[in-house]
């Protein structure tokens, strides 16, 4: 179904004039605040709901007919002091695997406070049969007690199982790499200025300066053939890319990890990144309310505005060639915004066909 809030159309238009939306809901959810979002090649929905403060029933949900399901089971999903290792504790993202399995990042923090012990995982779900398959556990020396697991992108074209790459949003932030074969993790570029929070940074969203957005490496995105990873931290307004063969092999240091970035310029500020099989990056622009894309050349543009939609999140592409957007209204929640909730639900997931397929990484390289 359309929207029937106004968003701005290249060209010119009269002020006060409505202006039809360039976007289309996918649904409005009253009492959850999305994060994440992610579509199977056949449609599904996924949609994740972190625990920051809320009363949060299910970190995962499926979207059916409007309305948000548990998923992979409700008792997964449930909250409890006595809960056992593979319970979900805060689930930031969700994202469908070039498989088309659908994974669970737990951050394993409860309003971003530091992680519980078996907390942060990976856990993988076979959308076919609706049951985890698997959960990978970070290796100590990959994290720190206040790490917090935000985004990941798969390539299962390399190694013997694949690897999996996460950004670490913590002020001084990481990218993490899992190895899927072996189980191993490791953390890299720890600290390093396109990781971290820039400082002084202020956000300036819907006309409210923001100096309390301290966050690292966030969106995070994977170059149609693999060979580059592209990411941001939230507070910043760069983009930045690093040379995925070099985060993979372990014999390197992380200052010769660091000579393959490279800085690909001024994006606006962003929180996620969405990339596809034409070479195009997609970024958030949560000052504008807008999605921004990169093309392979280098060239910007806007493929969606919408006034109202106050903190575009998560982006996820499907094989349809719609791109996914998760709006939340992040900076009215208590956390952001001086432990005042000034949030108006329905929070809403839109899309909008920009006709481009997503990064599916399988086989040999």
């Amino acid at each position: 179904m359309s929207s029937d809030s106004a968003s701005a159309t290249s060209g010119a238009t009269p002020l006060g004039s409505w202006v039809a939306p360039d976007y289309e809901v996918v649904a409005e959810i009253d009492d959850l605040m999305p994060t994440g979002v992610t579509v199977t090649d056949d449609g599904r929905v996924f949609v994740s709901f972190p625990r920051w403060g809320d009363d949060v029933p299910c970190t995962v949900a499926e979207v059916v007919d409007g309305k948000v399901v548990p998923y992979p089971s409700r008792e997964l999903n449930e909250w409890s002091e006595e809960r056992n290792a593979d319970q979900l504790v805060s689930v930031q993202s969700v994202i469908t695997d070039p498989a088309g399995h659908v994974w669970l990042l737990d951050t394993g923090s409860l309003a971003f406070a530091p992680w519980l012990a078996n907390g942060p995982k990976l856990v993988e779900v076979d959308p076919a049969t609706d049951q985890v398959v698997r959960v990978v556990r970070l290796d100590p020396a990959a994290v720190t007690p206040t790490t917090y697991l935000n985004d990941v992108r798969f390539d299962f074209s390399r190694g013997t199982g694949g690897y999996a790459y996460l950004t670490d949003s913590q002020p001084e932030g990481a990218l993490i790499v899992v190895d899927l074969g072996s189980g191993e993790s490791w953390g890299r570029l720890r600290g390093h200025v396109t990781t971290t929070a820039t400082e002084g940074f202020r956000a300036v969203v819907q006309g409210v300066v923001r100096e309390n957005y301290q966050v690292g490496a966030d969106g995070i995105a994977i170059s149609a053939d693999g060979s580059l990873l592209y990411y941001c931290p939230l507070s910043s307004r760069r983009l930045y890319s690093v040379e995925t063969a070099a985060l993979i092999d372990r014999s390197l240091t992380d200052e010769q990890v660091a000579a393959t970035i490279q800085d690909l310029g001024d994006k606006g500020a962003s929180d996620g990144l969405e990339s596809d099989i034409d070479g195009a990056v997609y970024a958030t622009a949560y000052e504008h309310s807008a999605v921004l894309r990169r093309d392979a050349d280098g060239t910007w543009s806007t493929v969606l505005h919408g006034p109202d939609l106050l903190w575009p999140d998560t982006l996820a592409l499907a094989g349809d060639g719609f791109l996914y957007v998760s709006v939340n209204q992040l900076p009215r929640t208590p956390l952001f915004n001086d432990g005042v909730d000034t949030r108006v639900p329905p929070y809403q997931i839109v899309r909008v066909h920009v006709g481009a397929g997503p990064v599916r990484l399988t086989g040999a390289a």
